[in-house]
């Protein structure tokens, strides 16, 4: 009989961000109990999860709290039989001129959460969620999970660190944990840090001219629905504990097709103006993201649903309604 969670308590690191919102949603609707951990601020502030519907939000247990402080990650983790591990730091250009912080949050955070899923009686399966950015540069395509580990940023280092460290678990310990590494997920919800957003807002805002940085960087863009799915179909496969497991589309596209296709989503036409301050340092950029999905199709059966295309108007008609959350003018790191 193959798992379920319909009853099963749940908890989401990271619940407040972008994939989390969009992963409590699909664990609430699949009948799953879900605790929610959300950044502790004295504003009393819950992220994304505002966008949620009143359904899903009053279903749902929040705590607020810190990935650094592992005592409240380990009452956070107490009595939950599944745990997804979202909670990091993600943004590479911070990483650039706050490296520490992405080393206490993204790799001492995580050994956190594993270490109080080592203590928990209840623990049936930990996804910790990783990021395509650890591979770095693409030396081989499509990108498959044997490809080596390259820190090109110190945010794709702290989480190479942090992949390492569940591997240990496993292999130490047998912690039943697999890591989920999804390529670049976009969607509903994502700051202007990332790409996509900080076209669709520029170009939702009105603005005359498109500033980016490099165009010709190639991305595997997976929407958010779609991640959050394929992380679910991971916490339901015992096969995949104690693997690396690659979630995306399995199709590239340069920054400048994409944003031409958002130009025709909105209906703008606006000249691309490249600002320096944009560029990421040479050796330090990815030139080319492409997922190899032949090992989560096969262990789950899971599969990206929402076409590119189709997934950045829903992206742009959300950001044209939520400009309010956009200040277009100024680059966001």
């Amino acid at each position: 009989m193959s798992e379920s969670l319909t009853g099963k308590q749940v908890l989401v690191t990271g619940a407040d961000g972008f994939i989390g919102s969009h992963l409590v949603e699909q664990l609430v609707s699949s009948g799953a109990k879900v605790r929610a951990l959300v950044y502790y601020n004295s504003w009393n502030q819950i992220g994304w999860l505002n966008d949620v519907s009143q359904e899903v939000l009053q279903s749902i247990e929040i705590i607020q709290g810190d990935i650094r402080d592992a005592e409240r990650i380990a009452g956070a983790v107490k009595g939950c039989e599944y745990v997804f591990h979202l909670s990091s730091l993600i943004a590479i250009p911070y990483s650039y001129v706050a490296a520490r912080s992405y080393v206490d949050t993204n790799v001492t955070g995580a050994l956190n959460v594993l270490q109080a899923s080592r203590n928990s009686d209840a623990l049936t399966r930990l996804v910790h969620v990783s990021t395509s950015e650890v591979y770095g540069t693409a030396q081989r395509v499509p990108i498959d999970e044997d490809h080596p580990l390259v820190g090109q940023s110190p945010y794709s280092a702290s989480k190479i660190g942090a992949d390492k460290m569940a591997e240990s678990f496993y292999l130490s310990f047998e912690l039943p944990v697999v890591t989920a590494r999804p390529f670049n997920t976009f969607g509903p919800r994502q700051t202007a840090r990332a790409v996509i957003p900080t076209i669709a807002s520029q170009l939702q805002a009105g603005c005359t001219e498109l500033k980016l940085g490099a165009l010709t960087p190639t991305r595997d863009f997976n929407f958010a629905t779609d991640t959050a799915a394929g992380m679910i179909s991971l916490a339901l496969c015992k096969e995949a504990e104690g693997e690396v497991v690659n979630i995306g589309s399995g199709e590239e596209w340069s920054i400048e097709e994409t944003a031409k296709i958002l130009m025709e989503a909105v209906g703008r036409e606006v000249p691309i103006i490249c600002d320096e301050d944009r560029i990421r340092p040479e050796k330090s950029e990815v030139n080319r993201l492409l997922a190899d999905t032949t090992k989560i199709a096969r262990l789950t059966g899971w599969k990206s649903q929402v076409p590119f295309k189709e997934g950045l108007a829903k992206t742009a008609d959300w950001i044209g309604r939520n400009i309010q959350h956009f200040n277009a003018e100024r680059y966001t790191i």
